[in-house]
């Protein structure tokens, strides 16, 4: 069959909208009707270059749809389920995934070139293969990807929420309530209000953390922070340390999360001034930032920098479980949703979140 896709032919160029062949599903795969997809800052990285990709690239690697053809072999769904992609694949068979540690599975190592196992690809133009970001390509309206990258969802959720779930939740959320651990009463400081980091937030107060700080310079992400569970925010990292500093009487933080667009060694250096002994800084954006600390600064306060993908969460397990704090009304994730666009409108969606206009844009698919 073809299939309308948003591609990126080169780093720097902008995301087009053409026709590709797509192959049926092989062997453990299967072929999602798209229904959604999240704009995630990780496909601007790849579209501008920051990230090394294979190009040219079908971008997307947040989505939701339903199961409209499967390959032998597959057991995890069938055609007509609801379903939502995971971006790292869980296999549940390699020692990753066997010891819960789904977010490192060995079946990911893919991601950056959207090659399957065998090293062929499924989406096709004139001869020329192109791989989907993650394996997946979620910009697509239809793509054939792995079983082990889908996990099955209750019909009644809705397809624009349940693509955010499938990256975005998952990686704020548990960066603060698996990778650093959040516990009941501590301060935490978030750097970064966008789409991962409104998430952290809402880890962290669930959590049970005292008070959530967070530090973003675009009012509109500081005011939806409190929406989702902020108790405080700042424009500035030297506003939110002064705060820090005096409600804690000098003891400081126990933890900084690093959720912003870009990494850079700025935000690194605030992150680890502002937490106090034994505090934990916790680096899940991406970016170009560098560490450059003395280590007496780890050593005499038993501080630690932990990196996190995925928020270190299973997904097999912790996607239905956001989705059911989602029914219950405990995680907020239609508020996440600031605007939906067309396929078409990508670009624009992609230059509104750089203008700091949405939380999280979505790509509605018109079949």
């Amino acid at each position: 069959m073809t299939t309308r896709a948003a591609v990126c032919r080169e780093p720097g160029r902008p995301w087009e909208i053409t026709e590709l062949e797509l192959d049926d599903p092989r062997a453990n795969e299967v072929r999602i009707k798209f229904m959604a997809a999240g704009l995630c800052h990780s496909d601007d990285h790849i579209q501008k270059g920051d990230a090394q990709m294979r190009f040219p690239v079908v971008g997307g690697h947040e989505g939701a749809g339903i199961v409209d053809a499967v390959g032998e072999g597959v057991t995890r769904v069938k055609v007509g389920d609801h379903v939502v992609c995971s971006f790292i694949p869980a296999c549940g068979k390699c020692r990753y995934c066997s010891t819960a540690r789904q977010n490192l599975c060995d079946e990911g190592k893919n991601a950056s070139t959207g090659e399957f196992p065998d090293g062929t690809f499924r989406f096709h133009q004139n001869g020329e293969d192109f791989g989907g970001l993650c394996v997946l390509g979620t910009f697509a309206e239809h793509a054939v990807v792995s079983e082990y990258s889908v996990i099955p969802i209750p019909d009644d959720i809705p397809f624009e929420v349940a693509s955010l779930v499938g990256c975005g939740v998952p990686t704020g959320w548990g960066s603060a309530v698996h990778a650093a651990g959040v516990r009941a009463g501590e301060t935490v400081v978030v750097f970064g209000a966008g789409g991962v980091g409104s998430n952290a937030v809402q880890g962290a107060r669930l959590a049970g953390a005292q008070r959530v700080v967070v530090v973003d310079p675009v009012a509109f992400k500081r005011e939806k922070a409190v929406e989702f569970g902020a108790t405080d925010t700042f424009a500035t990292a030297a506003e939110a340390a002064a705060f820090v500093d005096a409600v804690t009487w000098g003891e400081l933080a126990d933890h900084a999360i690093i959720t912003v667009g870009v990494l850079h060694d700025e935000v690194i250096a605030d992150a680890l001034k502002i937490v106090g002994k034994t505090g934990q800084v916790t680096v899940t954006a991406v970016g170009n930032g560098w560490i450059n600390e003395h280590p007496g600064m780890l050593i005499g306060y038993q501080r630690r920098i932990q990196g996190a993908i995925f928020g270190a969460c299973n997904p097999l397990f912790d996607v239905p479980r956001l989705l059911s704090l989602y029914r219950t009304g405990d995680l907020k994730l239609d508020e996440l949703i600031t605007r939906t666009y067309k396929l078409d409108e990508v670009n624009q969606g992609y230059q509104d979140m750089l203008d700091g206009k949405n939380i999280r844009g979505v790509i509605i698919h018109e079949h």
